[in-house]
């Protein structure tokens, strides 16, 4: 049988053991630029976008290709990589999916086929080694 002081003193080293097994700063982002508007024209930033819309379309049900329709927002912060937030409108093409790059897709307009979203997206790049990430996204339907 286990006595209760000896129980207690398993679980106490048990919960010190855990405490500081955590560092905080392991945890922290060491941030050696904070977020900063970029011109949209910026090669990393279209990259970031381009990889963002490739998986917005992967993970859409909707079965045509939505296209950029327009950059609203650029950002960048460095840390360990690079971060972009892009505030986008983006709007379904003609084009259906699988994107067959022989197509020349165009944005529906006028039709009952047009729909519009405001999309949000937080992606992380190191783009000299072709590694992208999007940490989040946000869209929401923009009534036409």
């Amino acid at each position: 049988m286990t006595r209760p002081w000896g129980l207690f003193l398993l679980l106490l080293t048990i919960a010190v053991a855990l405490v500081t097994s955590i560092d905080p700063a392991k945890n922290r982002v060491n941030i050696l630029r904070p977020f900063k508007s970029v011109k949209f024209s910026d090669a990393n930033m279209r990259q970031c976008l381009w990889f963002a819309m490739q998986e917005y379309n992967k993970e859409s049900e909707d079965e045509y290709i939505f296209l950029v329709s327009q950059i609203q927002l650029a950002q960048m912060q460095i840390t360990d990589h690079m971060e972009y937030i892009i505030e986008v409108e983006i709007a379904r093409s003609n084009c259906r999916k699988p994107l067959n790059n022989n197509e020349n897709c165009i944005i529906q307009t006028n039709s009952n086929l047009e729909k519009r979203v405001n999309c949000s997206f937080l992606v992380i790049a190191l783009p000299w080694n072709g590694e992208f990430s999007v940490l989040k996204k946000e869209c929401r339907k923009i009534q036409v």
